[in-house]
């Protein structure tokens, strides 16, 4: 069987471009499946892959130029992005028909148009690594201009018609998301796995709160710092340590100084997460929104409890409340910070919650999961 992933970039170091890496090694090795990935916007010179490929996944880079676009002004940019949308139309189509594969998967929706348009006879895939809402969220914390706000809604519905017409099917990463994909000709739910090698489970007794993801508005720090300014007032010997980079680290470790919050540290991503997860005993996620946060299994499976907002999606489907850690009520500060006390005061029930984490972490096994992927692909072929 071939099967052929396209993605816009392999060079941003991420939670979809790790997962579809670990999935294209699996599903060449394991099944012995022809594989290949199609990157539009690589420049491999510069932009070398983040993450190491199996030799038996061949990639292939397109090198398009799209950033060049931006050297123009409205109106002339318009019509440069509609020259290069047909340029690149025509290079992936003729890829494709070189290739001549059984199944194409688009990753994400930055390029889902262009792959629900390919002329082949291929099976389609549309591979969501976010949320079918995200793009409206986005939009309404951004308080866009209210002529922009129409403009922006057409071209969305227009894209999401585009997918849900022509797409075979539509695999989202959490059953909430499936709901949304009522129009689309077929949907599955096939959520992520992790296969980060765990040496050692968390310590329970760390008084040491972990939170890793990039440092931007999505992942919501600004709402961590403030549960923490709260927080520490009555745990001064407890420690909030962040993993992650991004646009808003100036901003934050602003924020943290300003507030005098000596107990938290930002540090860059590292290649040993694992032992940070090791060495920690609560885990918290504030996001505004996540597609399916590897960050809440990679704790799971290391037996860390978690605490997360009931953000859309994917975080009540990993963290069961009271069992393994709690859910709280989208965007509520005071009862988020109020659990985080609860669970630095009682050791006992963060060793419960931690036997029950490593036991969850147990449905997101990598054979488990890639074994409903390929059940897929068999269905199309």
């Amino acid at each position: 069987m071939k099967i052929v992933y396209i993605i816009d970039t392999l060079s941003t170091k991420g939670g979809a471009e790790r997962i579809i890496s670990e999935k294209m090694d699996y599903i060449a090795t394991h099944y012995g499946y022809d594989v290949s990935i199609i990157t539009c916007y690589q420049f491999p010179e510069s932009m070398p892959n983040c993450y190491i490929l199996s030799d038996k996944v061949k990639q292939i880079n397109l090198c398009f130029p799209i950033h060049q676009q931006y050297k123009y002004h409205y109106p002339k940019r318009l019509w440069v992005k509609w020259s290069y949308h047909r340029q690149l139309s025509k290079q992936l189509n003729n890829t494709i028909n070189s290739i001549n594969p059984d199944i194409i998967i688009g990753v994400g929706y930055a390029l889902a148009d262009y792959v629900c348009q390919i002329k082949s006879r291929a099976a389609k895939i549309i591979e969501s690594h976010e949320a079918r809402i995200f793009t409206k969220t986005f939009q309404l914390y951004n308080k866009q201009s209210f002529l922009s706000d129409i403009y922006f809604n057409l071209y969305r519905n227009k894209y999401l018609h585009i997918i849900e017409k022509n797409a075979d099917v539509v695999v989202t990463l959490t059953k909430d998301d499936a709901m949304n994909w009522r129009k689309a000709k077929r949907v599955e739910t096939i959520p992520n796995f992790s296969i980060m090698p765990v040496s050692k489970l968390c310590d329970i007794n760390a008084k040491r709160v972990i939170a890793v993801g990039r440092l931007s508005w999505q992942k919501g720090y600004d709402k961590l710092l403030n549960i923490w300014k709260i927080v520490s007032t009555t745990h001064p010997d407890w420690r909030l340590d962040i993993f992650g980079e991004g646009n808003q680290e100036i901003e934050l470790r602003k924020f943290i100084k300003e507030n005098g919050l000596s107990s938290v540290s930002i540090h860059p991503f590292t290649n040993n997460i694992s032992q940070e997860y090791a060495e920690s005993s609560i885990c918290v996620l504030t996001s505004r929104f996540e597609g399916f946060s590897l960050v809440l299994l990679e704790a799971l499976r290391h037996g860390i409890p978690c605490i997360t907002f009931d953000c859309p999606y994917g975080p009540k489907e990993l963290v069961d409340n009271e069992k393994c850690g709690f859910v709280i009520k989208n965007g509520n500060i005071h009862l988020f910070a109020d659990k985080l006390k609860y669970l630095m005061n009682h050791p006992e029930v963060r060793k419960r919650f931690s036997i029950a984490a490593t036991s969850k972490a147990q449905y997101y096994h990598v054979d488990t999961i890639m074994n409903q992927w390929k059940h897929l692909f068999e269905s199309l072929t």
